[in-house]
C-alpha cells in the first residue's frame, strides 16, 4: 500500500519526538557521508624529485598519474627547510615563528598558547577520526616531531591532554570520515639507503644520473644521488600501496589525497638551507572533486591544513597563516604573491635566516652572517656523502665558484636571486645596481610580513643556547678508525643508529662504575 502524507502525519504523532530523533540522525548520517575522508601523506626530506616535476632518471607512476589527474603545484613552499618547526607549522596552520616553534626539537614540554590548537582538534570536534600512520609503509609513518607538549593518541585540551589522534594504522568505511596522515620515511637519510638501493630492481645508474651544477661530479656523489633516487622510487610504491588499500575498502570515491615534501631534499644547499632545495617542495592534491590543474602560483604547504579544515566544514580559526587552495567545489584560490620562510636552531647548529620568495625572485636576510653554511654539524657528518667528498676536493683546488659557495666561512647578510635566470640561486644580485629596485621591493615585503607577525626567532636570536653534540663524531673516529675514513670517502652511512646505541651503553656503563668508585 502507498503511504501518502496523511500517512506520515499519522507516524509522526504516533511516535512522538522519536520520530524527530530518528530523522535528524539520518540527516546527521547524510551529513557525515558527504565529508570527504582526507589523506596526507608527507614525504621526509624530498624535493622536486618526481618524474613528473621533471627529474630524469627517476619513475614515479603512482605520484605522476596522481599529478596528471588532480592538481600539481609548481610553486609550493615548506616554512622551513628542517622537519620539525615545518611540521609545527602544518599541524597548527600557523607559522612556526609566530607560535615559538621555530627552534629544531625544542619546547616539547610547553604547552601551544590557548588560542592555538592542533588543526586535529577541529576535525575532531565535526565528527572525523584521526589516525596517524599504516602498518604497509617503511617504519609505520607515525612521525609528528612538533615542537610543541603532544601525545600521538588521546583527547586534546591543550592544559592536561595533548593527544593528537585517535588510533594508529588502520582506516575503514566505520571511520568514516577521517583524516589520515602517514609519512614516507624512507627517503629521509637513514641507515637503510644501502638495502633499499641493493633491493631495488632496477637500481638508478649513478653513471646516468643529472645533478644540480653545486655538486661536484664526482663517483661517491653521483652514487648518493642514485640512491636518493631509489628511496624516492621506493617511496612512491608505498603510495601505490595506500591508493590499493583505499581501493580495497571501497573508500577511494570519497577520499581527498595531499601529497608533500616535508622539506626539501637532505643535501648540500637542500634541508637547512633557505634556497629553494631546502624550501621548495612537491605538493600534488588529488580525489573526490579535485580538478585537473598544473597551478603556478605561490603556495605553502600551510595552505594545507586550512584547505583540509574548510573540506571538513570544521571551524577555521582566525589566526591561521595559511588559507584554503580550493573549496569542496573545486574552485581554486588566487594565491599568494609571496611566501615567508625561516630558519632557526637545529640540534648545535645556531643561525637565523628569514627569505622572502615570489615567483619570480628570492630574498634572503641572514642574520647571523658570522656563521657560515657548512657547520661540522654532527647528524651531517653521517648523512651527507658528499660533504666529506666536496671538503677533499675543496683542499685539492678541484671546485669550481658555483661549488664553492657552500664552504665559505660566513655568508652574505643579503641575498637576491632571478629565479628565472638563476633557478640553482648562484648568482647573488643584493649588490647589483641593476638590480636596486627590486632589492627594496623584496625588503619591504620581509619588513612587512616582520611588521604584521610575531616573529619569535628574531627575539630569541642573541640569546640562544645550542644543543650539546652527543659526542658521536669523536667515538665512531676513535672505536671504528676505518669506517669513519670510509665516511669521508663518501661512502652512505648504514651503522649510524648501532654506533648510537654503543656509544650510550658504554657511556651508562662508566657513569655506573663510576659511582660504584
Amino acid at each position: 500500500m502507498k503511504k501518502g502524507p496523511f500517512y506520515s502525519i499519522l507516524a509522526t504523532l504516533a511516535l512522538g519526538g522519536n520520530s524527530l530523533t530518528i530523522q535528524a540522525a539520518q540527516k546527521k548520517e547524510t551529513h557525515q557521508s558527504q565529508r570527504p575522508n582526507i589523506l596526507w601523506v608527507m614525504a621526509e626530506d624530498m624535493g622536486h624529485d618526481l618524474s613528473c616535476y621533471g627529474m630524469p632518471n627517476v619513475k614515479t607512476p603512482v605520484l605522476d598519474k596522481m599529478a596528471s589527474e588532480g592538481i600539481q603545484y609548481v610553486h609550493a613552499f615548506c616554512s622551513n627547510p628542517i622537519s620539525s618547526p615545518s611540521r609545527s607549522g602544518m599541524m597548527t596552520g600557523i607559522h612556526q615563528t609566530i607560535i615559538d616553534a621555530h627552534n629544531h626539537r625544542s619546547n616539547r614540554d610547553k604547552p601551544l598558547p590557548q588560542d592555538v590548537k592542533p588543526f586535529t582538534y577541529y576535525l575532531r570536534k565535526v565528527g572525523y577520526t584521526c589516525i596517524l600512520g599504516n602498518e604497509q609503509v617503511f617504519s609505520k609513518g607515525r612521525k609528528i616531531d612538533c615542537n610543541f607538549k603532544t601525545e600521538p593518541i588521546g583527547p586534546y585540551d591543550g592544559v592536561t591532554h595533548f593527544g593528537l589522534f585517535d588510533k594508529y594504522d588502520h582506516f575503514s568505511k566505520a571511520d568514516q570520515p577521517f583524516f589520515a596522515q602517514i609519512q614516507l620515511k624512507v627517503t629521509h637519510r637513514g641507515d637503510w639507503w644501502k638495502s633499499i638501493t641493493q633491493a631495488s630492481k632496477h637500481p638508478v645508474d649513478p653513471k646516468t644520473v643529472v645533478m644540480p651544477p653545486y655538486l661536484a661530479d664526482a663517483p661517491k656523489v653521483r652514487k648518493q644521488w642514485a640512491s636518493y633516487l631509489d628511496q624516492v622510487e621506493h617511496m612512491d610504491m608505498e603510495m601505490g600501496l595506500l591508493l590499493t588499500q583505499l581501493k580495497k575498502e571501497h573508500l577511494l570515491d570519497n577520499t581527498i589525497i595531499f601529497f608533500i615534501g616535508d622539506n626539501g631534499r637532505c643535501d648540500i644547499r637542500g634541508k637547512g638551507c633557505l634556497w629553494n632545495a631546502g624550501l621548495e617542495v612537491p605538493m600534488i592534491a588529488w580525489g573526490k572533486n579535485v580538478p585537473h590543474l598544473l597551478d603556478t602560483q605561490m603556495r605553502s604547504t600551510l595552505d594545507i591544513t586550512a584547505t583540509i579544515l574548510q573540506l571538513a566544514h570544521a571551524e577555521m580559526p582566525a589566526n591561521l597563516t595559511g588559507h584554503p587552495l580550493f573549496d569542496n567545489q573545486g574552485n581554486i584560490d588566487a594565491g599568494d604573491s609571496y611566501e615567508y620562510g625561516a630558519r632557526d636552531d637545529w640540534d648545535e647548529a645556531i643561525d637565523c635566516i628569514r627569505s622572502i620568495a615570489t615567483n619570480r625572485f628570492k630574498y634572503i636576510r641572514n642574520y647571523m652572517p658570522q656563521v657560515g653554511w657548512d657547520q661540522h654539524q654532527q647528524y651531517l657528518e653521517f648523512h651527507r656523502p658528499d660533504v666529506h667528498v666536496m671538503r677533499t676536493l675543496k683542499q685539492e683546488g678541484k671546485l669550481n665558484s658555483a661549488q664553492l659557495q657552500f664552504f665559505a666561512d660566513h655568508k652574505p647578510y643579503e641575498e637576491l636571486y632571478d629565479l628565472m635566470s638563476d633557478p640553482y640561486e648562484l648568482h647573488n644580485l643584493a649588490e647589483d645596481p641593476t638590480y636596486r629596485d627590486t632589492l627594496l621591493v623584496m625588503r619591504k615585503h620581509m619588513d612587512q610580513w616582520q611588521a604584521t607577525h610575531r616573529d619569535c626567532g628574531l627575539e630569541d636570536r642573541t640569546a640562544r643556547h645550542p644543543s650539546p653534540a652527543t659526542g658521536i663524531v669523536q667515538w665512531v673516529q676513535e672505536k671504528h678508525p676505518e669506517q669513519w675514513k670510509a665516511l669521508q670517502r663518501g661512502e652512505i652511512c648504514e651503522h649510524y643508529k648501532d654506533w648510537m646505541m654503543e656509544m650510550k651503553s658504554a657511556k651508562k656503563k662508566a657513569s655506573k662504575s663510576e659511582k660504584k668508585q
